[in-house]
């Protein structure tokens, strides 16, 4: 279980966020959060196959996947389904430094975030960032 104390270490000492499944449709949840949370000061990186390379926000380019980061990720906040999640992990866990796997709303998948647990990165499920913040008075 998620305690407030562990989302507000863990919103504190993050600083770089891979958004999976981030939309360019600004009505979209996915481009909405990330659009918050960079508002907050986060380096917030999209990914979104179908618009990688093609797309720049935030003074990011859009990524296709999260290899094409490389690296200095603290965070992967996924906005994928629930049953979408394993192949987000396994990519997330083969970049150095990513210490947090956040699954959005309504996303819960526990096997991969077992594995997660496993390799020593922390999970969060069910949650949004853009929620908490304001909720823990950050």
């Amino acid at each position: 279980m998620t305690t407030d104390q562990d989302i507000r270490r863990i919103l504190t000492e993050t600083r770089v966020i891979a958004v999976v499944g981030w939309s360019p449709r600004v009505e979209r949840a996915s481009h909405g959060v990330a659009a918050y949370l960079a508002r907050r000061g986060y380096r917030v990186i999209p990914v979104n196959p179908g618009q990688a390379g093609v797309v720049t926000v935030w003074g990011e380019v859009v990524r296709g996947t999260l290899a094409e980061i490389g690296g200095g990720v603290d965070m992967v906040d996924v906005f994928r389904n629930s049953d979408a999640v394993g192949p987000v992990v396994d990519e997330a866990l083969a970049l150095p430094g990513v210490r947090v796997i956040w699954m959005q709303l309504g996303v819960v998948n526990e096997a991969a975030a077992a594995k997660a647990r496993a390799a020593g990165v922390e999970v969060v499920m069910d949650r949004c960032p853009a929620i908490e913040i304001p909720r823990l008075g950050m």
